[in-house]
């Protein structure tokens, strides 16, 4: 395959914003990348002009359930794939599969077949059309607040246990890259420890902890937050609970929904100044439903009904959401944040948070030559996933 030129009117790295820039592709990577005056093309490159877009790496979405009419959880290489290709429609090019709570045998299940996948050719060769790679596991559950379960099922939700951690971790491959469990649970303090230990990203979530209670577990090794303000134990001036150590604690990374649904604007304010624009990450929380029209759909084990775009259980709660990447970018700018720190929200920092930034979130030499092309409204025009254009 010839190397491709792509020609830009800007670049975001996100480190930086390279004006008249030009990314050279080979074999899927990025082989070079700066301004067009600076180098000549290789020799018989392709060249592809697209100075009046705006080339971003690929978003990386580290919280997501589904999309496409597809649920993570049924874990088959046809859900898994259909989840894949139509996120990469909206730019994200890398993401991790989101697990909801259920029952043992039910979620050991899944994360064998999710491992499987991952490790597979459909997931980790070159895609014949874009498709976004699966990067690891999000254990979102089962030990969590049965006070701030959201819609994960009552009677999956489990007490602390190291040993069944340890069956989901061998089930999973090695590829679980963050654990979302609530700190105030007796027994949790000993999981944060385990999780810890084992290089996992240990999240608070779905918790009622107190300050104390979510202070003592960033203390014994939690360093994320998983969607910020929602499922968590409200922000008083005298008890600040679980926001008041996680707003305050630059240890901590804090996942944002930012879809004008999920969390007001003024909320989303406070967590920008708070935390700045390198502790933040956007994620969608997204369900089968994603790409979807309004309908019903399947949320892990229960069934969740769309209407106007959102994703509710019958109960009426927020059962995560339809949101894609590249609308939470277009949120966060429309709140003022400059584009290229809400381009970072976006890429470098999930992939950092999981230890791929060297290889995803980045434009950089050695890079998958994930590319996302925004047009000057900050839609996306076409999208790359390790070398392979949309049509």
């Amino acid at each position: 395959m010839p190397s491709l030129a792509i020609h830009a009117g800007r670049a975001l790295t996100p480190h930086e914003e390279i004006s008249d820039a030009v990314v050279v592709v080979e074999d899927g990577k990025i082989a070079r990348i700066g301004r067009r005056d600076e180098f000549e093309l290789p020799p018989g490159a392709k060249e592809i002009l697209a100075r009046d877009m705006s080339l971003i790496p690929g978003f990386v979405d580290i919280h997501i359930h589904g999309a496409g009419g597809h649920d993570v959880m049924s874990s088959t290489e046809e859900a898994l794939t259909t989840v894949a290709k139509t996120v990469a429609r909206h730019g994200t090019t890398s993401l991790v599969a989101t697990t909801v709570t259920a029952p043992p045998d039910e979620t050991r299940r899944c994360l064998e077949d999710i491992a499987r996948y991952i490790a597979s050719p459909a997931n980790t060769d070159a895609p014949a059309t874009p498709t976004a790679e699966i990067v690891g596991i999000h254990l979102e559950g089962p030990f969590i607040s049965l006070t701030r379960r959201g819609v994960h099922p009552p009677g999956a939700i489990a007490k602390p246990s190291i040993p069944l951690l340890d069956r989901y971790l061998e089930a999973a491959g090695g590829h679980v890259k963050i654990l979302t469990l609530a700190p105030e649970i007796p027994g949790a303090l000993g999981l944060v420890e385990h999780g810890y230990a084992r290089g996992i990203v240990v999240a608070l979530g779905h918790t009622d902890a107190t300050y104390e209670q979510a202070h003592n577990a960033i203390f014994c090794g939690a360093r994320h937050a998983v969607h910020v303000f929602n499922a968590m134990r409200p922000f008083s001036h005298r008890e600040t609970g679980v926001l008041g150590a996680v707003l305050t604690d630059d240890s901590v990374t804090a996942e944002i929904i930012a879809d004008g649904v999920h969390v007001d604007d003024p909320a989303i304010r406070l967590l920008l100044a708070a935390k700045g624009p390198d502790l933040v990450i956007l994620v969608s929380d997204g369900t089968a439903a994603t790409g979807m029209r309004d309908g019903s759909y399947r949320l892990g084990t229960f069934d969740v009904t769309v209407s106007g775009g959102v994703c509710r259980n019958r109960e009426g709660k927020l059962a995560g959401s339809t949101l894609t990447l590249d609308r939470a970018l277009q949120h966060m700018v429309r709140l003022g944040v400059p584009l290229l720190e809400a381009v970072r929200m976006g890429t470098l920092n999930p992939a950092r948070r999981v230890g791929i930034e060297k290889k995803k979130g980045v434009l950089a030499v050695g890079a998958d030559a994930d590319l996302v092309f925004l047009t000057p409204e900050l839609k996306v025009a076409s999208v790359y996933t390790r070398g392979i254009a949309t049509q």
